[in-house]
């Protein structure tokens, strides 16, 4: 049975440099799952439910990411949540979960590494880009 890895991006960078991140830590032959949160919006507008930009960006990071090589979703604006509604639809063996260096991440990705290992019964590795 292959390796099935969830693979949580929040990170700009392009989507080959992504795909080669995760096929070098995951291997060829892993079945990866791609979920993106629309995480990237201002406390602002997710106090206004003004999720729209956030969602669109989401769904290309996913959808680029993925490339043929994977299945894409565009996840909740709470990644936390994203993540778990994910695990759902896709049985992983190990979550991985690509960011932005600290300094760069919004306030809703500040720390998702470390939330999802500390809330998720999985092996979670969290990968930073840049």
């Amino acid at each position: 049975m292959r390796h099935r890895v969830l693979v949580v991006t929040t990170t700009g960078a392009p989507s080959a440099e992504i795909m080669r991140i995760v096929r070098t830590y995951a291997g060829d032959d892993a079945e990866v799952h791609v979920i993106a949160p629309a995480s990237k919006l201002s406390r602002l507008d997710w106090l206004t439910n003004a999720e729209d930009d956030a969602r669109a960006d989401a769904a290309e990071r996913a959808e680029g990411t993925a490339a043929g090589n994977a299945e894409p979703h565009v996840g909740d604006v709470d990644p936390m949540q994203a993540i778990e509604d994910a695990l759902r639809m896709f049985a992983a063996d190990e979550i991985v979960v690509l960011t932005e260096p600290e300094s760069d991440a919004t306030w809703l990705e500040s720390g998702l590494g470390q939330a999802a290992q500390d809330r998720f019964a999985l092996p979670v590795t969290h990968l930073v880009t840049r």
